[in-house]
């Protein structure tokens, strides 16, 4: 089978197709026959080594799939094969075919394409569990969105109107502000200007944000924590800055704000009931329609180093897909 893979670790463009054996399904696992695989930030983490785990060389990266059921393991009596799921792995998805835990699998609802079911896993899934589980946003509340314009950003505002709160984001360029107001955003915001703390304020009539999600860290994220109101709640999701910020924890007090941590690979490792169930929940608002994941370009599975390096470069408002059996978007095409 065809697979891109990672033989040293570095930069996207060390990625070289390649030929592996067709995996086999073993106890507990169902074989996949890969259609869609989204691209994420994990996996730049993955093939420069930075990552919490490491798998051996070489290895394909990729977490996030939708495929057909081809083979059950031992042990493992459905879904019957030929059935569409999705997954959240940790690698192994920039492939033709991967063997997944059959207690990973979703079952991805008639009318619901494989390039959308592959962006809902690891995006939305962390949204939903970080919004909800995590800062209980209620309705009415405002809800900060820092680094909006990404995957993760725009389903952040999405589920967060879904959820009935006020949105405002926050995005380095008018381009990608204005993708964010198209998604739903009631107002979006310059982070990287000088004084836009003072824009939140006036957005906010001087009481702050209920709800920072924040999936960037770095400079931006003390004068978001500055930002929070009384009882505010600050989601540490990710670090796509390359920056962990060191926040000083007088704020917490001085606010009665909670910094909490959002760690939803680890949510579904430890709690998979509940996260099929979250899952499960996605795809039926995007079967009813309720929700639709913004994707901003496909790719072929050749072109996932291209794809990678559009992603790290943050030139995406919205979300990147590989397919393994499609033609790619024009908007990739024209890369």
């Amino acid at each position: 089978m065809k697979a891109m893979l990672c033989h040293a670790y570095g930069p996207p463009s060390g990625l070289r197709a390649g030929e592996l054996p067709e995996p086999v399904a073993g106890p507990g696992e169902v074989l996949l026959h890969v259609e869609a695989c989204g691209v994420n930030f994990p996996d730049t983490l993955l093939i420069e080594g930075r990552y919490q785990q490491k798998p051996p060389l070489p290895f394909a990266p990729g977490g996030e799939v939708c495929g057909t059921v081809a083979a059950l393991g031992e042990g493992v009596a459905r879904p019957p094969i030929g059935t569409r799921v999705a997954a959240l792995i940790t690698w192994g998805g920039f492939a033709e075919a991967v063997a997944v835990e059959a207690a990973r699998i979703v079952p991805v609802p008639e009318g619901v394409a494989p390039a959308a079911a592959a962006s809902i896993c690891l995006a939305y899934g962390t949204v939903l569990h970080a919004l909800r589980d995590r800062g209980a946003l209620q309705p009415g509340e405002t809800l900060l969105v820092l680094g909006a314009a990404g995957g993760t950003g725009m389903a952040a505002i999405q589920i967060g109107r879904l959820l009935g709160a006020r949105v405002i984001a926050a995005a380095s360029t008018a381009e990608k502000r204005a993708a964010c107001l198209a998604q739903g955003a009631e107002a979006a915001i310059d982070y990287t200007a000088e004084g836009w703390r003072d824009e939140l304020r006036a957005l906010t009539g001087g009481r702050g944000v209920d709800v920072v999600f924040d999936p960037v860290g770095g400079a931006q994220a003390e004068p978001a924590l500055r930002s929070t109101a009384w009882r505010g709640r600050y989601l540490v999701v990710g670090f796509a800055s390359g920056e962990i910020p060191r926040l000083p924890f007088n704020l917490a007090l001085l606010k009665g704000c909670a910094i909490v941590g959002v760690f939803y690979g680890d949510f579904a490792r430890r709690e998979p009931e509940a996260n099929r169930a979250l899952l499960a929940e996605l795809f039926a608002w995007v079967a009813a329609g309720r929700l639709a994941p913004h994707i901003s370009a496909t790719y072929p599975l050749e072109q996932a180093a291209e794809a990678l390096e559009a992603l790290a470069a943050r030139r995406a408002t919205g979300k990147l897909v590989l397919l393994t059996h499609a033609a790619p978007s024009p908007e990739a095409a024209a890369r």
